[in-house]
């Protein structure tokens, strides 16, 4: 895995047009943290082999990015989750024409620190920690000692797929919430320096962001690898998205094309994830 530099919440990407040329069109990102570092990167190649091209490309969280796709204000959704149903509606509401693109894979990583020695958890075990039903190391084989719950803020599509999944066990009838003690961290990064700092924690994070500071936990025997996520046989995986305009033509059409080409996909997976293609 690749040990990931934190960028910041934003980040303004600018190539300024050769004199006597009209400026083109800014194409705005924005959504999932998750995805963002890769964002970036595939916008900062196609701007290599586009000169004149402008893409601005931000952060805030899968339902921040929908939200601005839906109201207008920038081209491009970045979403870890897929968009629900209430926002296709108000999509269809506002003559939206939205579309669907898969840009690749992620699985996502339960963490904890170096010196704990819990290494496996199944699937109900997860959800009972995560919703407070569990609360001491000792109950899974670790530790007499609190377990330290972290997960992504409410606007993280993240936050959401692993509470569908985990939490709730995948069971749409559940109305099951995180624990009471749960503690709301605003980013990948943010989850992985706590956990790298306090022996007790448990959080998850994105593959992409995995690094070799903190210990990842098998699930159900599973391990998060690279295999196991595009064999589909680890059992917290999921598909990270663009939302674009059905459409969509000019820059952004040529940047979606070349998300999804060779190049742009060989982007994806130098980022940590698996590619769609």
């Amino acid at each position: 895995m690749l040990k990931k530099i934190l960028l910041g919440a934003s980040l303004l990407l600018f190539v300024a047009c050769g004199e006597g040329k009209t400026k083109s069109e800014v194409i705005k990102l924005q959504g999932s943290d998750t995805i963002l570092n890769t964002s970036q990167a595939i916008a900062e190649e196609f701007m290599k082999e586009n000169k004149g091209a402008r893409i601005a490309v931000t952060g805030g969280g899968s339902g921040t990015g929908i939200a601005a796709k839906l109201n207008g204000t920038v081209h491009i959704a970045m979403a870890s989750r897929s968009i629900k149903e209430k926002e296709l509606q108000k999509a269809k509401e506002s003559s939206i024409n939205i579309e669907e693109i898969v840009l690749g894979f992620d699985g996502i990583t339960v963490i904890v620190n170096h010196d704990n020695k819990v290494a496996d958890l199944d699937k109900e075990s997860l959800g009972k920690v995560f919703s407070g039903e569990i609360t001491n190391w000792n109950e899974l084989g670790g530790e007499d000692a609190e377990i330290v719950v972290l997960s992504r803020d409410s606007s993280s599509g993240t936050h959401s797929y692993f509470k569908e999944a985990i939490v709730r066990n995948g069971k749409k009838e559940s109305t099951k919430e995180y624990g009471t003690k749960t503690l709301y961290m605003p980013s990948n990064q943010a989850i992985l320096q706590e956990v790298k700092s306090n022996k007790y924690a448990i959080g998850y994070i994105g593959m992409g962001y995995m690094e070799d500071s903190v210990n990842e936990v098998a699930v159900d025997g599973i391990e998060p690898s690279f295999q196991n996520v595009a064999d589909k046989s680890y059992p917290i995986a999921r598909e990270i998205y663009w939302y674009v305009d059905g459409d969509r033509k000019g820059d952004e059409a040529k940047l979606v094309e070349f998300a999804l080409s060779p190049k742009g996909q060989e982007i994806v997976k130098s980022e940590g994830f698996v590619p769609a293609k």
